[in-house]
């Protein structure tokens, strides 16, 4: 199964035993929208309700951060999801959170794992069927793992400020790294990390929300001044855009990409850490 599907090989291979479809929209505060009230209304048959937002570290401070491989092996395996599942995430989120998902269920773990392109969006748009409530699975082994070499904490961001050993790029928008746009959650800084690269996580899709080719993602990175022969680490403001940086990138072969899931979530509240900004301190 490659890691990019369309609607039509998916409505293929709707009702494969072994086959997993997991609703992974997620919206931030300001949009408004209810993920589970609208996966109850409308969503693909069969496809689970991964709810993003109860699948974090109750006791972190920054929001969204990761859980525990236990706790996120405990949800996958009460929801029929197993370890040898074949998984196709999508969703119907403005920030495209079906990347998250990805993310996560390949650093706990999943092996076969595949995003909806376009999301649910183009299953509508091809006219096929929907379904209504909630789906149930019965429960399957989920092997608990968690492959750290994914992962950076605020320290070796701040290390590598110094180093330079891996490029730290930044998915948020363009005036929200310069620092000229306020930050939506309270008691942030404006600005960004020292040395980091802009590039906002909307610049890798179509004018119909399905990824660019792997030419135009080469391109957007490149065009960013990012060097794809060198390590990569991939933030934004709570770690869920991020996410579309590391799975544009996957989709060209790249594989040495880590996640900052702190993000400016973290970095930009600690007063103590540096940071870039076109505001006027």
């Amino acid at each position: 199964m490659d890691s990019l599907v369309t609607a039509e090989w998916l409505a293929n291979d709707v009702g494969a035993c072994d086959l997993r479809i997991v609703d992974a929209s997620h919206h931030l505060a300001d949009a408004a929208r209810n993920a589970r009230s609208e996966h109850e209304a409308a969503h693909i048959p069969g496809a689970l309700f991964m709810n993003l937002g109860e699948l974090v570290d109750p006791a972190a401070t920054c929001d969204n951060t990761l859980p525990s491989a236990e706790l996120f092996a405990s949800r996958m395996e009460a929801l029929g999801i197993g370890t040898g599942s074949r998984i196709v995430v999508y969703d119907d989120s403005a920030i495209k959170t079906a990347a998250r998902a990805w993310y996560m269920l390949k650093m706990f773990g999943a092996q076969n794992v595949a995003v909806l392109d376009g999301g649910l969006a183009s299953w509508k748009a091809e006219g096929r069927p929907l379904a209504s409530g909630i789906e149930t699975q019965r429960a399957r082994h989920f092997t608990v793992w968690q492959d750290s070499r994914r992962l950076r904490d605020k320290r070796a961001v701040l290390e590598n400020i110094t180093t330079k050993a891996e490029q730290l790029i930044d998915a948020r928008p363009a005036a929200r790294f310069a620092g000229s746009s306020p930050e939506p959650r309270p008691g942030l800084a404006a600005g960004h990390i020292p040395g980091a690269i802009n590039l906002p996580y909307t610049q890798l899709f179509d004018a119909n929300s399905r990824y660019l080719g792997k030419s135009a993602i080469r391109a957007a990175f490149e065009g960013a001044g990012v060097d794809l022969a060198r390590p990569v680490i991939v933030s934004c403001g709570s770690g869920l855009t991020a996410c579309v940086l590391a799975f544009a990138l996957q989709l060209i072969g790249k594989e040495d990409v880590a996640l900052y899931d702190g993000s400016w979530a973290e970095w930009g509240a600690d007063a103590s850490m540096p940071k870039v900004s076109s505001v006027p301190a």
